[in-house]
């Protein structure tokens, strides 16, 4: 599967990118992730559908405030977790209303905190 982007109301979640346009890995940093490959093994995990992450972003800079992601289970349900840089706590909670939305209604799985 392809990253699909999503539209959270006052935020835009898309895929991680660390490219000459935009680069998430210093806002990983901030939430402790440090890995040179974590942006490619998220990549490679949407198009083996073993995990969806999505960068929340402010819409106007695409500058990342949180992640989310979602790892399937084998039992029709699906972890759901997030963190936030510190003051984008909305961020992260108006992210997880969308993504546990897009979890059961696209990917047709029912959405559980980890």
């Amino acid at each position: 599967m392809e990253p699909i982007e999503i539209n959270a109301g006052g935020w835009y979640l898309r895929a991680l990118r660390a490219d000459e346009r935009i680069d998430d890995r210093p806002a990983l940093a901030d939430g402790g992730i440090t890995d040179p490959d974590y942006v490619d093994r998220r990549t490679a995990e949407w198009g083996d559908e073993t995990h969806f992450s999505w960068a929340v972003c402010v819409p106007t800079t695409a500058e990342m405030v949180a992640e989310i992601g979602v790892t399937p289970g084998s039992d029709g349900t699906a972890a759901v977790v997030g963190w936030a840089r510190a003051g984008y706590d909305a961020a992260l909670s108006d992210g997880l209303d969308s993504v546990r939305r897009f979890t059961a209604g696209a990917l047709g799985l029912e959405p559980r905190d980890a």
